[in-house]
């Protein structure tokens, strides 16, 4: 455990932990945005179909099934010599540079398979860096550190959301930022990468290195090196279930689907390419449905004993299957109107990428940092259980918003014209109008999201046992990402046959199901706060 805050000041050691949770929140933010948001833009611009879009969000699936391989990077260090996490920090980081440069060799519009290929493993390789980064950051930071430690991280996650989502949006915009193309911003970000693996070779904190007793025992089984080979063929038996679920379901799924929603579509008066995207999506579906089961029972199978000690823990406690269905719906609103953002404000708002980058990914991110800010310190009059139920219903309001642009609200506000400049990394060439009701759809959007992720971090983080903590916050934000990359597919099919404004209605209902299961959960969570590990 590594020493506390003093209470004269903080020390230089303190000082260079919390320097490096503030870096490695920053390497952890910036994929996550070329996998998404970024992403979306690029394919917009290569005139890209909204369903097809919308189904490329699943790219993102590897950060709903980290915690598969987190037991793995918890047991194993990847380069002795480096000590505990950094190996393993310095390798994902040179991967993920690695094949962000393929990626930009990748054209989405010739080889659109190859391409979403490539896209799902970058997630894959940022999913793993997010692991260790937790797990990094549990470790080195001492008790009375976490709080301070846990905001510095965050504000270091989304500058790089800033920059990977926003800036970068402007760099691509021809007449007014740099004009870019978006092969050249996937280059440099592969560039930043390289730097971060530099700073974690470097200059990061090294962590004590754990017994070898400790590092072989297992808590399900009792331990020994045989408890590390179930570990890893586990993983591998898992990995081999989900292969064999791919294979299978793209297989048999789409004449399945074909069959089952089929005759209920040729009835309708959906044009032929959308009819195939409901099938596509149906297909899916099934495939999931036949992969999750088959993989969690291989687990079982062949003893992947970390995995299942950790899963343990955590449904011994009270109200366990109640919070992991909390967890997938309290921001699945948030996501789904957030899920094709990008597109709908450049294509169908018809807004420029230098006014889309400025508002929503710049502005909008700095307003998220504030949010989380002032719901954190709301948090300390409010508690937690009243603090999510709050910023939940702040966050149903924020999709309302959104209708509201789509059904007239662009110019109803009038506008600011935002200056040119030059900062030498971003500028616009000339001065740029912003839309006022953009601006304040998306500032009270940012602001309530902020404000909720605090109050949902604060709640998972309660919800940890210190012995498992890197695999069951593996898992814990795995299912809080489900919402994020499976809404995806969904809501693109979804934004085409219905329109704009009727899709944002239905994300407002989307977050209804959450508040529900707070009241319904109202005892448990309250028993949370109350709890030492929840303070």
């Amino acid at each position: 455990m590594s020493p506390s805050l003093p209470r004269s000041g903080i020390t230089l050691a303190a000082l260079h932990r919390l320097a490096a949770v503030t870096v490695l929140g920053f390497a952890s933010g910036l994929p996550l945005a070329l996998t998404g948001q970024a992403l979306q833009a690029w394919l917009t611009v290569e005139g890209l179909d909204l369903a097809a879009i919308g189904f490329l969000s699943i790219v993102g699936l590897p950060y709903t099934f980290k915690f598969l391989w987190a037991p793995l990077m918890d047991r194993f260090e990847c380069v002795a010599a480096l000590g505990r996490r950094r190996g393993w920090l310095v390798l994902t980081q040179l991967v993920l540079a690695a094949l962000l440069l393929a990626l930009a060799a990748a054209s989405p519009k010739d080889s659109l398979r190859v391409f979403a290929l490539l896209a799902l493993a970058v997630a894959f390789a940022s999913a793993s860096q997010d692991v260790v980064v937790d797990a990094y950051r549990t470790d080195l930071l001492g008790a009375a550190e976490r709080g301070l430690g846990a905001s510095l991280g965050v504000m270091g996650y989304r500058l790089a959301m800033i920059l990977s989502g926003g800036v970068a949006l402007i760099w691509t915009d021809a007449q007014q930022g740099g004009g870019w193309s978006w092969p050249e911003v996937y280059r440099f970000m592969a560039g930043v990468m390289v730097a971060a693996a530099v700073v974690s070779l470097l200059l990061l904190p090294r962590l004590p290195r754990l017994p070898r007793a400790e590092v072989d025992a297992s808590p399900a089984a009792g331990g020994g090196r045989g408890a590390a080979r179930h570990d890893l063929l586990g993983f591998l038996a898992v990995l081999a279930a989900v292969a064999f679920g791919v294979v299978v379901s793209d297989r048999f799924a789409p004449g399945l689907a074909k069959a089952l929603v089929g005759p209920w579509l040729e009835g309708s008066a959906l044009p032929a390419p959308l009819r195939q995207r409901w099938v596509d999506l149906t297909a899916l579906l099934m495939g999931i449905a036949f992969t999750l089961p088959l993989a969690a029972w291989v687990a079982r199978r062949v003893r992947f004993e970390t995995l299942l000690a950790g899963l343990s823990s955590y449904f011994a406690m009270p109200g366990a299957v109640g919070f992991l269905f909390f967890i997938v719906l309290y921001k699945l609103g948030d996501a789904f109107a957030g899920s094709l953002m990008t597109a709908f404000l450049l294509k169908s708002m018809a807004y420029t990428s230098a006014e889309v980058g400025v508002v929503n990914k710049v502005i909008g991110l700095w307003l998220t940092i504030g949010g989380a800010l002032v719901g954190g310190a709301m948090m300390l009059k409010l508690g937690l259980w009243r603090s999510l139920v709050i910023f939940g219903v702040l966050q149903l309001l924020s999709n309302l918003g959104f209708w509201w642009l789509a059904v007239g609200g662009k110019g109803s506000l009038g506008g600011a014209l935002l200056p040119a400049f030059d900062w030498g990394f971003v500028k616009l060439a000339a001065a740029t109008p912003v839309d006022g009701a953009l601006l304040m759809v998306v500032a009270f959007e940012n602001i309530s999201g902020g404000m909720g992720t605090a109050a949902f971090v604060a709640f998972l983080m309660s919800l940890c046992n210190q012995r498992f903590t890197a695999t069951q916050y593996a898992l814990l934000s795995a299912f809080a990402s489900v919402g994020r990359v499976w809404v995806g597919p969904l809501a693109g099919v979804l934004a085409e046959s219905i329109g704009w404004p009727d899709f944002f209605l239905l994300s407002t209902l989307f977050a209804l199901p959450a508040l529900l299961m707070l009241w319904w959960q109202r005892a448990p969570m309250r028993a949370l706060e109350a709890a030492p590990s929840a303070a």
